[in-house]
């Protein structure tokens, strides 16, 4: 391959590709940990399509730490907008089944009183509000740079450093880095720099999805509102309020060999609705809904998250959600190695601990489009008794079916690293579903969420670094104390009131920088031994 001409060099500690969810959260959390980080997306501005129109409750829990939850929330739908899914023959015909859900306000206004497994339930909000969000407040950070217009050409590893060669309006220049990051997306070109492929399945739904302003659309959908209303026509489509009014998004599903090039996203939209209605076209995508991981998420020192690392069919936002936690587990092993309380082999976790959530995830959102798209009755649409009765049992089936996709507990709490080197004490468990969780604490799992006494989440009170609770204000902690000074591990110490010991049932939990639990026990443990563990350091020796 030739060389290409360096007009400059430049040295950065980690280098993010890709100013999506996923890159722009690690990014916001390296600076917050004190860890420089240089951002470069190819694009010069952020594109029109909405996208991902969820935010998960675990991710809104990972903003909530980074101190982006409000501003967050305030945007989206307006906060007296429901959040229900409707399921109708046609958006202006008959319905068949709904999920009420409340309006953000109806949730902020039940948090505090206990009725959620979180301080943050999952939020409605367009990706096309969500993005700019974070990189204004990325910008506002010190040792955070983004640069937009710059895409990576090349990529050169050596045993202490990677040599990344990016181009700016025609000019290249050599960035020097301790390690890169490709949060660029399914066409990653840091993946194909490192020879990764996806495996899985490579289509499994065709989509048309068109982007569209009309306000007529959201007068007839204000007779009954909801965030999204299923459409059974010629074809399933899903008609999701944007704004919650004049902006909307209509995804229309066909067979993974159907060419939708002939497909006109007019008439698309016509059977969705109904009827004609009056639009304006913002964007038409034509695309692919896959199941793919890559086989590997890390080569060296160079790591895949988000989209780069898994992508599979948008049946609930699980993608983008996926790579936010992806910068969450990266984010805090990345500032643990650069600031030396951790060993490099730190860093092989990653892979373990994320890429079978990835799997699972994909085959669990795989299922879930399965069932979502499967073939509909054609006769509930017909007049009568006869078309009653065929609504009244398809309704049925989707009542079983459905609910889950839009409270998925199971993805935000139950997903777990119970078998990751860096946790002890860790059992085998049962596959993630989308629905299940536990509200108790288990090693590798997140740490469950209570209100104190102080109105604040137990999250909340936890360190940057690693975190020891204690319900027994009698189990003494010197020793941990001690072992952690030494060993020039952060480590915070925080008293929980023992009335919980359902939820907490160990004298002394140690929690991880991203909030999962790396160890569960009482006083007979022996802290310098634990703390060697979670952080890599038996790993390091092993090797």
């Amino acid at each position: 391959m030739t060389q290409p001409i360096s007009t400059s060099e430049d040295r950065v500690e980690v280098l993010v590709v890709g100013a999506g969810p996923a890159g722009l959260t690690l990014a916001i959390d390296l600076a917050r940990r004190g860890v420089a980080c240089h951002v470069v997306e190819a694009t010069d501005e952020r594109g029109a399509n909405p996208r991902c129109n969820t935010t998960s409750a675990r991710s809104m829990e990972i903003f909530r730490r980074l101190g982006l939850a409000d501003d967050i929330r305030r945007a989206g739908l307006p906060e007296d907008h429901p959040t229900s899914i409707q399921y109708r023959t046609t958006l202006s015909g008959e319905e068949i089944f709904r999920i009420d859900l409340p309006s953000a306000r109806d949730v902020l206004d039940g948090v505090g009183r206990g009725g959620w497994p979180t301080p943050e339930p999952q939020h409605r909000i367009s990706q096309l509000f969500l993005e700019p969000i974070l990189e204004r407040h990325a910008r506002t950070l010190p040792g955070l740079t983004l640069e937009r217009g710059t895409r990576l050409v090349e990529l050169r590893q050596d045993d202490d450093h990677v040599e990344a060669v990016v181009e700016t309006g025609g000019a290249r220049r050599t960035l020097t880095c301790a390690y890169v990051v490709g949060c660029d997306g399914a066409h990653s070109t840091v993946r194909r720099q490192l020879g990764i492929r996806y495996e899985g399945v490579d289509a499994i739904q065709q989509f048309v999805s068109t982007f569209l302003r009309s306000p007529e659309l959201g007068r007839l959908a204000a007779r009954d509102r909801a965030w999204t209303y299923w459409t059974y026509g010629r074809r399933i489509a899903s008609l999701i309020a944007i704004d919650g009014d004049a902006l909307w998004l209509n995804h229309v599903a066909f067979d993974p060999d159907h060419d939708t090039e002939a497909e006109d996203p007019e008439e698309l939209l016509r059977e969705a609705v109904g009827q004609p209605v009056e639009h304006e076209v913002l964007g038409v995508v034509r695309w692919t809904g896959r199941r793919l991981v890559a086989q590997r998420y890390r080569t060296g020192r160079v790591f895949l998250a988000g989209d780069a690392a898994h992508i599979w069919i948008p049946v609930g936002g699980f993608g983008m959600n996926a790579g936010i936690q992806d910068a969450a587990t990266l984010g805090w092993m990345l500032a643990a190695v650069r600031h030396g309380w951790a060993p490099p082999e730190l860093l092989d976790a990653y892979e373990r601990e994320r890429k079978p959530v990835g799997e699972q995830f994909a085959r669990a959102v795989g299922a879930a489009a399965g069932r979502s798209f499967a073939q509909f009755p054609p006769d509930i649409h017909l007049p009568g008794p006869a078309g009653e009765r065929a609504r009244a049992d398809f309704a049925g089936r989707l009542a079983v079916t459905e609910p889950h996709r839009y409270s998925p507990d199971g993805f935000s709490f139950g997903y777990h690293y119970a078998d990751s080197p860096l946790v002890a004490g860790g059992e085998q468990q049962d596959a993630i579903t989308m629905g299940d969780y536990l509200q108790r604490a288990r090693p590798g799992f997140r740490l469950p969420h209570v209100w104190l006494d102080d109105d604040r989440s137990v999250l909340d009170v936890l360190g940057p670094g690693f975190t020891l609770l204690r319900t027994d204000p009698g189990t003494a902690v010197t020793s941990w104390t001690s072992a952690a000074r030494a060993l020039g591990i952060p480590l915070a110490v925080v008293d929980l009131p023992a009335r919980w010991p359902d939820r907490y049932p160990a004298e002394l939990l140690l929690v991880r920088p991203d909030q999962h639990v790396a160890w569960m026990g009482g006083a007979d443990a022996r802290p310098d031994e634990l703390l060697h563990t979670v952080t890599g350091r038996v790993a390091a020796h092993q090797r």
